[in-house]
């Protein structure tokens, strides 16, 4: 991009929509454009998407259906029993949502911020670092968003899926993306080299592992269980095991409302971040 670089006027699509709430300055809905440009750019590069969400399809029929001839039936927190893996498959929904969202808004934003320079040459366009941080957030989410719609077709194949609320997965997958993309994104403006994206898995692992994923809340000590209710993932893992069981009541809000904050929380913070960094 150069400064000549003639921007879209703004449209009424995520980005601007998000940007309307968020204390941006006039304009903010110009974010669309880099989306618009990180669509452009995987065009050619759609398999690495599309081989995104493998892990956790492959965690599903390892874990859920082969463990699942073993453990038969699951009592969840809210008293009802189901097979394994219609169990874990709604957690595992959740982390395809998380791990399209994570990878991209640290990684692939590290690159472009620190080698590729791509942000400093959106600066001489009438964009913004607080458009940089919606766009950016905003492809991590629909990248999120597409994981979770993939996972979720494949846990209907496989004959999990078992509750009509089920529908509204894939829009709650998107609360969740929305929260690690741009919570991924503030962390990522403090990475000094690679060597510090240890510290994405050395928090991405265990909250896979460790966020009622593939057993029930109750199981866990209660000492451990309220650091468990800490983690955004375990929101987002209840809220998907609600949705897809049919588990349907007022806690759900607290779930959508905590990604919700964490995810705004999450966009402020790197916006600013990226302010002080490109233009101090």
């Amino acid at each position: 991009m150069t400064a000549r670089t003639q921007v879209p006027t703004p449209s009424v699509g995520l980005a601007s929509r998000l940007a309307r709430v968020l204390p941006v300055p006039a304009g903010a809905g110009l974010a669309r454009v880099l989306v618009q440009r990180n669509v452009m750019a995987f065009r050619h590069g759609w398999i690495a998407i599309v081989t995104g969400f493998a892990e956790p399809v492959f965690y599903l029929f390892s874990l859920g259906i082969g463990l699942g001839a073993l453990v038969h039936q699951v009592t969840t927190d809210a008293g009802q029993q189901v097979p394994y893996p219609v169990f874990v498959a709604p957690a595992l929904l959740a982390s395809s949502a998380m791990n399209g969202a994570i990878f991209d808004s640290t990684f692939n934003v590290f690159f472009k911020l620190k080698y590729a320079k791509l942000y400093d040459s959106v600066l001489a366009t009438p964009m913004g670092p607080r458009d940089v941080a919606v766009g950016e957030t905003s492809w991590s989410l629909i990248r999120g968003a597409f994981y979770a719609f993939a996972f979720l077709v494949v846990a209907w194949l496989a004959g999990t899926v078992v509750s009509w609320w089920t529908l509204l997965a894939l829009p709650a997958a998107i609360f969740i993306s929305f929260a690690f993309s741009a919570v991924g994104m503030f962390a990522t403006t403090f990475m000094r080299s690679w060597v510090d994206f240890d510290y994405v898995t050395l928090a991405i692992q265990p909250m896979f592992l460790f966020s009622a994923t593939f057993f029930p809340l109750a199981t866990y000590p209660d000492s451990v269980q309220w650091i468990v209710r800490l983690t955004p993932l375990y929101h987002g893992v209840a809220l998907e095991r609600s949705l897809m069981l049919g588990e349907i009541g007022p806690g759900l809000l607290v779930h959508v409302g905590y990604l919700t904050v964490l995810g705004v929380l999450g966009l402020v913070g790197a916006a600013r971040r990226i302010e002080k960094l490109l233009l101090s």
